[in-house]
C-alpha cells in the first residue's frame, strides 16, 4: 500500500505542477522534493544540489549543446534550397514524384540536425511552396512531412538519443549506429506508402515535371555534396571510431560554421542568433534532465522503481506482452509530453523492468524513440502538428488527420523492430568502438 501511495502523492504533485503550466524541469524538481520531503530524512537541499550538478557536469552531455547547434548553424543556410534542387531532378521519376523529396530531404537533414522541429522547418519552408506550385495534394504534402520530419529524432545525430543515453548511462556512439539501420527502413516505409498512395489517391494529379537529361540531374547532385560531406565526417567518425560522440559533435560544428561560410550565409548576425538559439535549447533540455535526475534520486529512496518493476515481474508477463503494455504507456503518455520529458520523466521506473526482462538496452532505446516519434503526430501535444499548423494555417485537426497514415506507419515500424531486433543491434555490435562516449 505504501508504494501505491508514493505514486499517487508523486502523479498528483507533477499533474498539480504541469497543469498550472510550470516549466517541465521545474515540475520534475518540485516533485523530487516533495517526495525527498516526505519519504527521506536526508537533507534535501545537499541532495538536489550534489545530483543536479553531477548530471550537469557529464562529459557525454556536452555532445547535446554541440550537436543543437550544429542544426541552429544549417537551419540558418540555404541547405534546404540546395536539397531541393539537388533532390528534385532523381525524385520526379518515381512513383509519386517529388513528395519523395519531402521524405529523402528530411531523411538527410536530420542526419546534420538532431531535432524534429528543425527538420521539419528546414524543409518545409522550401518543398512546400514547390510541391503547392506543382499541384500535388495538399494532404500528402502536409502528410508525407509531419510523419518524414520525425527521422529527426531517429537518425543520428539525434538529441533524443542522446538524453537517453545520458540518463540510462550508456554510449551515445553506440546508440547513434543503432538507430541508422532503422531510420533508413522508416524513411523507406514512408517512401513506400507515398509510392502507393500516389497510386490510389483520386486528388494526385500534379503537373508533370519535364524531362531532365542524365548529364543534368548528375549536375544538379553538385548541391547535395557539401551536406553528405558533413554526413559522412560526423557519422562516419563515429563508426570507425575515431571520435566519440562529443569529437563527432564537435567536428560537426566546424563543418557547419564551413559550410555556412562558403554559402555565405554565416554573418555576425546569424553566428549571434545560432549561437542563443542553441543555447536556448540546450538548457531547456538540461534543466529538464537536472529535475529528472533528482526525481530519480527521490524515487529511489522511496523504491518505487524497484518495488514496480518486482510488481511487473510478479504478473510474470511474456517479453512481448511486457513490450505491448510499454507502447500503450508510451504513447498515451507521448499526447501530454514532448519526447524528451517522456523519456527523462519515465526511465527510471522503466529501466528495472527492461534489465529484469532481458531487454537489451540499447534497443529499448530504438523502441522507445520510434514511439516518441508518433507522440509528434498525436494531438494534442504532437509538437511537429504545432510548426505545420503556424507554416499551412491549417487547422489542427485537418493536420492530425492527414498525418494518421504515417502514424500507422511508425507502428508498423514497431512491430518490424520486435520481430527483427538485429536492426537496431547488428550495426553496433559489429562497429569499431572508441571507450567515451
Amino acid at each position: 500500500m505504501e508504494g501505491f501511495a508514493a505514486i499517487a502523492i508523486f502523479l498528483f504533485v507533477l499533474f498539480l505542477l504541469l497543469g498550472t503550466g510550470v516549466w517541465v524541469g521545474l515540475a520534475l524538481l518540485g516533485v523530487a522534493w516533495v517526495g525527498m520531503e516526505l519519504f527521506t530524512l536526508r537533507p534535501v537541499g545537499d541532495a538536489m544540489m550534489t545530483t543536479i550538478w553531477r548530471s550537469a557536469s557529464s562529459w557525454t552531455l556536452t555532445a547535446l549543446p554541440l550537436f543543437i547547434w550544429m542544426g541552429e548553424i544549417l537551419f540558418r543556410t540555404r541547405l534546404s534550397e540546395d536539397m531541393f534542387k539537388g533532390l528534385s531532378p532523381w525524385m520526379a521519376r518515381l512513383p509519386g514524384g517529388l513528395l519523395h523529396t519531402n521524405v529523402v530531404g528530411c531523411t538527410v537533414f536530420a542526419a546534420v540536425s538532431g531535432s524534429s522541429a528543425a527538420t521539419l522547418t528546414t524543409v518545409g519552408k522550401m518543398s512546400i511552396p514547390e510541391l503547392r506550385k506543382r499541384h500535388y495534394p495538399e494532404s500528402m504534402v502536409i502528410g508525407t512531412l509531419a510523419g518524414a520530419a520525425t527521422l529527426g529524432l531517429m537518425i543520428p545525430p539525434s538529441l533524443t538519443l542522446i538524453v537517453y543515453g545520458v540518463t540510462i548511462n550508456e554510449s551515445i556512439t553506440r546508440l547513434f549506429i543503432a538507430g541508422i539501420i532503422p531510420g533508413l527502413v522508416l524513411c523507406f516505409l514512408f517512401m513506400g506508402y507515398v509510392a502507393v498512395a500516389s497510386k490510389f489517391s483520386r486528388s494526385y494529379r500534379p503537373d508533370p515535371e519535364p524531362a531532365v537529361p542524365f548529364s543534368q540531374r548528375f549536375k544538379n547532385s553538385r548541391f547535395l555534396i557539401p551536406v553528405l560531406l558533413l554526413i559522412i565526417a560526423v557519422i562516419g567518425s563515429m563508426y570507425l571510431g575515431f571520435a566519440t560522440a562529443t569529437e563527432a559533435a564537435a567536428i560537426g560544428v566546424v563543418g557547419a560554421l564551413a559550410l555556412a561560410a562558403a554559402q555565405g550565409s554565416l554573418t555576425r548576425i546569424t553566428f549571434a542568433e545560432s549561437l542563443m538559439g542553441a543555447t536556448r535549447t540546450s538548457a531547456m533540455i538540461a534543466f529538464i534532465l537536472a529535475g529528472a535526475a533528482f526525481l530519480s534520486l527521490s524515487m529511489g529512496f522511496t523504491g518505487l522503481p524497484r518495488g514496480l518493476a518486482q510488481w511487473i515481474g510478479s504478473l510474470e508477463l511474456s517479453r512481448l506482452e511486457l513490450l505491448m503494455v510499454l507502447l500503450v504507456f508510451y504513447i498515451i503518455i507521448g499526447c501530454f509530453l514532448d519526447g524528451i520529458s517522456a523519456v527523462v520523466l519515465t526511465i527510471a521506473v522503466v529501466e528495472p523492468m527492461i534489465r529484469e526482462a532481458g531487454i537489451d538496452i540499447i534497443w529499448f532505446g530504438i523502441f522507445v524513440v520510434v514511439v516518441v516519434e508518433m507522440a509528434q503526430v498525436t494531438p494534442p501535444v504532437g509538437f511537429n502538428l504545432f510548426v505545420l499548423q503556424g507554416m499551412t494555417g491549417h487547422e489542427m485537426n485537418y493536420i492530425a488527420r492527414v498525418a494518421f497514415p504515417m502514424f500507422l506507419i511508425m507502428m508498423l515500424m514497431v512491430f518490424l523492430l520486435i520481430a527483427f531486433p538485429d536492426l537496431a543491434t547488428w550495426l553496433p555490435a559489429n562497429m569499431y568502438y572508441r571507450p567515451g562516449g
